[in-house]
């Protein structure tokens, strides 16, 4: 007798590891069609959100790991563009949260870092500044302090003129008579006497005309350097409010600088938390990945040793059941009829449940740890506690619990041109057929769960041809 897979015994459950079925990528793409009822989006879907398929039978072997041929490559990813929310679905919570997180801690330290640097930029070019305006403001100083003496000199030069001035006008009123000349020719001086005296009076009216003069030009010297003391006045003011306004921008922006240094600090640390989270989940991921293909390889020996068993059985039956006709036939004298294979579907399977695909049969691509791997099933979407039929006719030859695909149900349909195929149905709230027992096509055999790695209720459903897993589509 055929055994059965590993985990049918309930007391092996605790030591099945746990494992996906789903094999979903983690970039975003949007679905083929509408997601099934009741299944949430995987909140990491803007980071880097990891497959965590550990599914006995989901993933392709190493040997296996390079992408398929261009032209099936280009079909498969052109399939992926409408299957990003499917397989997101599909995908592990925590994984997933633990990669969002340091990608939300990697860009926001980023984007700190970014305005660190410009407030440093502004901080230097700020200083620059306050630099400039600590020297326009040292010049204006001097500039004013020179206007200032220029003017107190200007006054004590004006003081001096007048004083002359007023010297000059205090002898040229007392020797300026009108009689002057007159009392000169009156007491009969001589004509050269007379022409020493003219002189005299002129120079004397001489003197007074300079010293006012003089007086004139100091007063609109004096004048022009207060205008300069003015305006000098007004450079310094505006200097120093511009040195102030350079202090107290410099000051606000070391502050800042400060803060955002600190506070880029503390985003490391919570970057650094995050990405050890992420590190363990990968790390998790790959010692899950490992164990599925020794799982994978376990089961697959089992069910191509049973697709061997049962295609010799029915080879074996289908012999004696062609001897049988030819013993006939010859008795009665005719040619023998032709043995059909026992089959009521014409090599056709029927859909488990009527609804849609969520996410189809395929290869993904695991973001992290870079292998391709195969999205073992077709996903049908439904809520939990649709009924499931049987595919087809058959034997109900397994069922039991595993922590990717959760509850299990194989059925071995036999032969079916010349294939021997059994469909297994996955992810089961409960079971209502039981192994041994022999299921009608369209008889309820269970019903649609979430359990094992499932966020949401649906049904995972394959086809094994000959022991190997195959699109369920080609069957349907």
């Amino acid at each position: 007798m055929v055994p059965h897979f590993p985990g049918a015994n309930p007391r092996e459950r605790a030591s099945i590891k746990r494992d996906d079925s789903t094999g979903t990528s983690a970039k975003p793409r949007l679905r083929l069609r509408t997601r099934a009822p009741g299944r949430p989006t995987v909140v990491a879907a803007c980071c880097l959100v990891l497959s965590l398929s550990a599914g006995a039978l989901a993933v392709v072997p190493s040997a296996q790991a390079d992408p398929p041929d261009p032209a099936a490559k280009k079909k498969q990813l052109d399939s992926q563009i409408g299957q990003s929310k499917a397989e997101l679905a599909e995908a592990s919570d925590q994984l997933g949260k633990s990669v969002a997180a340091y990608n939300q801690a990697e860009a926001k330290y980023k984007a700190v870092q970014a305005r660190y640097a410009v407030a440093q930029g502004k901080l230097a070019a700020a200083k620059a500044a306050d630099t400039v305006a600590a020297g326009k403001l040292r010049t204006a100083e001097r500039a004013l302090r020179t206007a200032v003496a220029e003017v107190e000199a200007g006054e004590k030069l004006i003081a001096e003129k007048r004083a002359v001035a007023g010297r000059a006008v205090r002898s040229a009123y007392q020797q300026q008579n009108s009689l002057v000349g007159l009392a000169i020719a009156l007491r009969g001086a001589s004509p050269a006497d007379i022409a020493t005296g003219m002189q005299v009076q002129r120079n004397v009216f001489g003197i007074q005309g300079n010293a006012i003069t003089n007086l004139n030009n100091a007063q609109a010297q004096l004048a022009n350097r207060r205008v300069k003391v003015a305006a000098a006045e007004k450079a310094a003011e505006e200097a120093r409010a511009e040195a102030a306004r350079t202090v107290r921008q410099v000051t606000a922006l070391t502050k800042q600088v400060a803060a955002d240094k600190a506070e880029a600090a503390a985003i490391a640390q919570l970057k650094l938390v995050a990405y050890k989270a992420a590190e363990k989940e990968k790390n998790n991921e790959q010692a899950q990945y490992n164990a599925l293909l020794r799982e994978r390889n376990r089961v697959e020996q089992i069910l191509i040793a049973r697709a061997r068993a049962e295609k010799a059985a029915a080879a074996r039956r289908k012999a004696a059941r062609e001897k049988a006709e030819r013993d006939k036939a010859r008795k009665e004298g005719r040619p023998p009829r032709q043995i059909p294979d026992n089959r009521d579907d014409n090599g056709r399977l029927s859909y488990p449940i009527n609804s849609y695909i969520t996410s189809p049969f395929g290869m993904r691509f695991h973001p992290v740890l870079h292998y391709w791997k195969l999205h073992d099933g077709t996903d049908f979407g439904g809520g939990c506690g649709t009924p499931i039929r049987a595919a087809a006719s058959g034997v109900v030859t397994d069922r039991y619990y595993n922590g990717g695909y959760g509850n299990r149900l194989f059925i071995s349909h036999g032969v079916i041109d010349g294939s021997s195929i059994t469909t297994v149905y996955n992810h089961l709230s409960r079971y209502k057929a039981r192994v041994g027992e022999r299921v009608s096509r369209g008889e309820i055999i269970g019903y649609v769960g979430t359990t094992g790695y499932s966020t949401g209720c649906h049904l995972h459903f394959m086809v094994y041809q000959d022991g190997r897993v195959v699109n369920p589509m080609k069957w349907l």
